[in-house]
């Protein structure tokens, strides 16, 4: 059993460094506070007895090796940056509960086949450059140079903050991973909604992970004077992408699966009297099943197109990014089952909606996750909270998952 007191402490520890006035945490990729994060974590790698070092995209890893050296990896982590202003569990509980882990295993000198590896992903969240999962892309050799030209608020670079932090974007090829080098990864993370809290569970076991696209809408129709312009006579972009963001959220509920969302939106030129020149707003829509993603996608779509003729405007959209729908193995979700049946603790399963960096390395080995309850189901915010309690139920069947999958053939 994991050191519950241990566990706890760490992660309080970490939730100091990047914390905000407000009491949510900001640690974007590439700064001092992602740093000092990677440095703290560093420490508690080492006080595990783990090897540590960096690769080229800037993953934080701590291996124990096993007793095959040559036999492939175990990997187990999570990630250390956060969006703006967000919680303190999602992503350092993942890295400090296989930390804990490791040095359970350690300190009682349990030895595996398989050698284990704790990693902390660069830039899961994406929230410095609109573009996540740049660390586990990397990993598994899917990280062009090309996408290293996104840029921050403020026009830097992933390269030129790669270069900031001691990095050589040049080098990022040497971060991948060989085919047959990792026998699984398997993250603990906060479930971040409410699926665990109704069941009364601490802990659930991870079928899939839900396929997002992000789609840009621009809704373009004329500025005219708020005052002086009759009712009919106006071509209003902001009327009409309220009728689209309707239809979102019809269509999303007919499916009985699917999840639409708008979080971003910008009106043009924004003056109090002043109709709307130009609307834009972005679409996160996400399913476990592609199909029927795509199936609400293209009727969102065909009825956008409808509502701008109806109104005079028109409607484009963009493309921003597309990640298919990813099951978890068997493989690991049959392990993390026997270790909740080890422990005591019901078999519970469900998919998660956020998209996490095991999409990235589907490719490259099994992968799986295990979820932990989250309070009132708050994520990405200073309210984000899970108990003492239920982060160690978490790690317990970590333990018992990564030592099955390091143990077994």
């Amino acid at each position: 059993m994991i050191q519950e007191e241990r566990l706890w402490q760490r992660l309080m520890e970490l939730g100091e460094i990047g914390r905000q006035p407000t009491g949510g945490i900001t640690r974007l990729s590439f700064t001092k506070e992602e740093r000092a994060a990677k440095e703290k974590v560093a420490a508690y790698m080492k006080e595990a007895g783990l090897f540590v070092y960096e690769d080229a995209a800037g993953n934080l890893i701590g291996r124990k090796e096993g007793t095959d050296k040559d036999a492939p990896v175990v990997l187990v982590g999570s990630h250390l940056d956060s969006v703006y202003n967000g919680g303190m569990f999602d992503g350092p509980l993942g890295v400090l509960a296989a930390v804990e882990v490791v040095q359970t295993m350690n300190e009682n000198g349990v030895e595996t086949k398989h050698p284990i590896e704790v990693v902390a992903f660069t830039d899961e969240e994406g929230a410095r450059f609109r573009f996540g999962m740049i660390g586990s892309r990397a990993m598994a050799g899917a990280l062009s140079a090309d996408e290293l030209n996104y840029q921050d608020a403020n026009g830097v670079s992933v390269a030129e903050a790669m270069q900031e932090a001691g990095l050589n974007p040049h080098h990022i090829g040497k971060a991948a991973r060989k085919p047959g080098s990792v026998k699984a990864y398997v993250e603990l993370h906060i479930e971040q909604g409410r699926v665990l809290e109704e069941a009364n569970l601490p802990v659930g076991i991870v079928t899939g992970i839900a396929g997002l696209v992000w789609v840009k809408f621009t809704v373009e129709g004329k500025a005219e004077h708020a005052g002086a312009t009759p009712m009919p006579l106006r071509r209003d972009p902001l009327v009409a992408a309220a009728q689209i963001i309707e239809v979102i959220e019809q269509e999303a509920k007919e499916t009985g699966t699917t999840v639409g969302t708008v979080g971003q939106l910008h009106v043009f030129p924004g003056g109090i009297n002043i109709i709307p020149e130009r609307v834009e707003f972005v679409l996160d829509l996400r399913d476990l099943d592609a199909a029927v993603r795509d199936n609400v996608l293209q009727s969102i779509n065909e009825q956008a197109q409808k509502i701008g003729k109806e109104r005079n405007v028109k409607v484009t959209t963009e493309l921003l990014q597309e990640m298919p729908p990813v099951l978890c193995s068997e493989l690991v979700q049959n392990a993390a089952k026997e270790a909740c049946q080890k422990l005591g603790l019901d078999v519970f399963s469900l998919p998660s909606g956020a998209s996490h960096d095991g999409v990235q390395l589907v490719g490259l080995c099994p992968i799986g996750m295990i979820f932990v309850r989250s309070q009132d189901g708050v994520s990405h915010s200073p309210d984000e909270w899970s108990t003492k309690e239920d982060c160690a139920a978490g790690a317990n069947v970590l333990y018992h998952t990564v030592l099955r999958l390091a143990t077994g053939e």
